[in-house]
């Protein structure tokens, strides 16, 4: 009785298998000889086509074509993971230290420049290098050709050669500062005071006079409770975003007042200055935020509680680093890639530092940036990554972004105050392990925090705010139990969530009750 069953399925296969191989044949493909590279369009289509299908777009399965056409509707910047021929383990910490490994460079950038000299004589290695690498074992490159791509390829010593600065739906002029439309359409300027907040409803007015968010209440979960416990102190959470800005004195001189006290805050930058094929131009860049998204990450997870009557973060005692790494949240150039890389490794490397945050990601891998976040990730850190908001850019993805997807990184999205439904633009997915409440039904109000100045709160949605949020509630909990590694602390988050014992294929483990972790409440 058995047999019928197994035919059907199998007819259903083969039925979908034949299907997609239509499909796949309709897409645009490269010629055997290609002379002309394909345009944004077709790039775009078979990229948006691959994510709809698999959820993943991975350079390294693209053919040669296919990234020398990225590059060539680029910048033309290359990113090269070399090896020692046949390696196989994982990174060393010290790759640009290590003989082999330094060969290994050698040896791939004398093989790149001999390629590219055919067609261009004169070109110097200081030509080919557009950013300089001291920790990944990685080559930021200007490659023309796509004959060098294919030696690359070709190479043992070449782990991946991947365009860094395409992305779908990317600005149409890449080598340019990115114009207020753009963004605007990704996560940038509204974070400005937010008329209309009312007292015992969008907020509750604590002793000292600072403003709590409504999603800090106890029934959401069990902030304010647990901070009888725990208030963050003797943590430092790592946000790598827009940067923070220099108006808002809670993020600078009154990062100390009220309750908040004896912490540190410092502002670093990350990003790259401008260039133009790979020749940089213009001043260096400072770690203002010039996009407001960083300001009010940084002020949901820990922003002061002090006597200013402005909004308090989770971990209101935490000590905090704000990075910029990215003039938005949509890490679609090679100079944010370079950004964001490099302010894992900062990270990793400040002895410290216990939790990253990042509220910024992309549609297509970037393998550079899983180096630095595995680096970050083996020096015992925790990275907490926003699962996805939707704007333009997104194109109508709704499952994980990158590098939320990643196995290193914590995926967080957003929920409204039902319990049950995602955020109107938040994104889902299996790959999600918490939620965080920020939404409400009755009036679609959003959490507060730090507007760009000031002490009038903003409000700031999305999975941005949710993964701000749980980096400041990981925080809170890790300085309850500061002799505790990384895997002991995710052990107390799972254990005090809404969907420990069933995980959801959507939710992840739902909504931490932070009061219960640090044992201000029982479960």
């Amino acid at each position: 009785m058995r047999i019928p069953t197994l035919s059907a399925a199998l007819c259903a296969v083969l039925l979908a298998g034949c299907q997609q191989e239509a499909e796949e044949r309709q897409l645009p493909q490269p010629t055997a000889d290609p002379k002309e590279a394909l345009s944004p369009q077709q790039l775009d289509e078979q990229i948006i086509s691959t994510l709809n299908k698999t959820g993943v777009f991975d350079w390294n399965k693209a053919t040669p074509h296919f990234v020398w056409s990225a590059l060539t509707r680029s910048d033309f910047v290359l990113s090269v993971g070399y090896q020692p021929a046949d390696y196989r383990a994982a990174l060393p910490d010290n790759a640009a230290a290590d003989p082999a490994w330094q060969a290994a460079r050698q040896q791939v950038l004398e093989l790149i420049l001999a390629e590219e000299r055919k067609t261009r004589p004169d070109l110097t290695l200081t030509d080919l290098i557009a950013y300089q690498e001291n920790v990944l074992p990685v080559l930021d490159v200007t490659v023309r050709e796509l004959s060098t791509i294919q030696l690359l390829r070709a190479s043992k010593l070449v782990r991946y050669a991947e365009p860094m600065g395409y992305e779908p739906n990317r600005p149409a002029a890449p080598t340019a500062n990115k114009g207020a439309a753009v963004l605007s359409s990704s996560g940038c300027g509204s974070n400005t005071a937010t008329a209309g907040l009312v007292a015992g409803s969008d907020y509750t007015v604590l002793s000292n006079g600072s403003k709590s968010s409504w999603n800090q209440a106890d029934q959401y979960h069990g902030i304010r409770a647990s901070w009888s416990q725990s208030t963050g102190q003797g943590t430092k959470i790592v946000i790598i975003d827009s940067g923070s800005s220099d108006a808002q004195e809670n993020l600078g001189a009154a990062f100390n007042q009220g309750l908040s006290s004896g912490r540190t805050v410092e502002r670093l930058v990350t990003l790259p200055r401008n260039s133009i094929f790979g020749i940089p131009y213009g001043d260096a860049e400072t770690p203002n935020d010039g996009c407001g998204h960083g300001t009010s990450m940084a002020g949901a997870a820990a922003a002061p509680r002090g006597t200013d009557g402005a909004s308090v973060g989770v971990a209101y005692n935490a000590s905090l680093i704000t990075v910029r790494a990215s003039e938005d949240v949509f890490i679609d150039g090679s100079r944010e890639v370079k950004g964001v890389s490099d302010a894992y490794i900062l990270a990793g490397n400040r002895a410290d530092v216990r939790i990253i945050s990042m509220s910024m990601g992309r549609l297509t891998s970037s393998s550079q940036m899983a180096d630095a976040i595995r680096y970050a990730y083996g020096k015992g850190k925790l990275i907490f990554c926003a699962a996805g908001t939707s704007f333009d850019w997104t194109a109508g993805i709704v499952g994980v972004i990158y590098p939320a997807s990643l196995a290193e990184a914590v995926a967080v999205t957003g929920v409204k105050d039902n319990l049950t439904t995602r955020c109107d633009e938040c994104h889902t997915g299996a790959d999600v392990e918490f939620t965080v409440v920020m939404q409400r039904t009755s009036n679609d109000r959003r959490p507060l925090s730090l507007a760009m100045s000031g002490d009038a709160p903003s409000t700031v949605g999305g999975s941005s705010v949710a993964t701000a949020s749980m980096a400041g509630m990981a925080a809170v909990v890790w300085a309850r139990y500061p002799n505790e590694s990384r895997t002991q602390i995710m052990s107390r988050l799972v254990a005090s969530s809404s969907n420990r014992n069933a995980r959801s294929s959507s939710f992840g483990w739902g909504r931490v009750n932070v009061a219960a972790a640090v044992g201000a409440l029982p479960l």
